[in-house]
């Protein structure tokens, strides 16, 4: 079995900062693939770049979390602010997610909007991810599997990162946390549901335990023992970090992760240990 590679951003739309990033790093970089926020401030501004790139793939980054809602407040009130924003508090929105009926039926209600508002743009559906992961949710992963019947989604991201790798590369990460031992548990119930809406996902995921800090030096060690199969490197590059990126993401380091996928010894990287780049359209 060969190795292959798949090299994303998160967050496209989020700001101009984030969607001016996207573009140097696919333009001068070894970027493919952007997951776009389809509500986010920066959003038509990143669909104006994206229809001038054709190159470029682009997958619906869906917002239940610490983001914008497509929808007003008016039509989801028990999911958002008063600025349509979801709140931060991953573990009591879980639990309102799991056993509000009434709270499901709005998730429900916006999931379907930011389809459908990914739709009206006219770029192709390249493939879906979830913001900050929350697809690993039970309730979130139904509802998005379910709309696969109307929006003919055949591709989603399994954020399956094989701990073993990270620990051999650095032992004191925070892979100890509780977090990533849930992540890795829940990942695995999440591509038999994925398996059973016979959809595909890509074999590993990384830039989970490392997220907001994939510099240059951690996938110059990660590259080597990449393990075999498709993996997906994703990253959050910024050229600045100001505004509602500071806010949301102040630990994060975007600018050295734009300078990582411009990094002229990237694709020499790959070269080197034979792993091929690809797209998910190669699945």
């Amino acid at each position: 079995m060969n190795r292959k590679i798949l090299i994303s951003a998160d967050d496209f739309g989020l700001s101009v900062e984030v969607n001016e990033a996207v573009e140097i790093a696919h333009r001068q970089g070894i970027l493919s693939t952007a997951n776009l926020m389809i509500g986010g401030n920066a959003a038509e501004d990143a669909i104006k770049r994206a229809k001038r790139m054709p190159n470029l793939r682009v997958g619906l980054h869906i917002v239940v979390i610490e983001g914008k809602s497509i929808l007003p407040k008016r039509e989801i009130p028990l999911l958002v602010d008063n600025d349509q924003l979801f709140p931060s508090q991953q573990f009591k929105m879980s639990i309102n997610y799991y056993f509000n009926k009434d709270i499901q039926k709005q998730l429900s209600k916006e999931i379907k909007a930011q389809f459908e508002a990914f739709r009206k743009t006219g770029l192709t559906l390249d493939h879906v991810d979830v913001h900050k992961h929350m697809h690993l949710h039970p309730t979130i992963a139904q509802l998005i599997l379910k709309a696969n019947n109307d929006f003919n989604i055949q591709r989603i991201r399994l954020p399956h990162e094989p701990v073993s790798v990270l620990q051999a590369i650095d032992q004191t990460s925070s892979l100890k946390n509780i977090n990533n031992l849930f992540v890795f548990y829940w990942s695995k119930l999440l591509k038999q549901q994925i398996i059973k809406a016979n959809m595909r996902s890509m074999d590993w995921c990384f830039g989970l335990s490392w997220c907001g800090h994939m510099t240059f030096d951690r996938v110059q060690k990660l590259i080597p023992k990449l393990p075999y199969g498709n993996s997906e490197i994703f990253f959050h590059p910024a050229i600045n970090k100001t505004g509602l990126y500071n806010q949301l993401m102040p630990h994060y380091e975007p600018v050295k992760e734009l300078e990582t996928l411009c990094h002229a010894d990237f694709p020499k990287l790959l070269q080197e240990y034979n792993i091929q780049p690809i797209t998910w359209d190669h699945l």
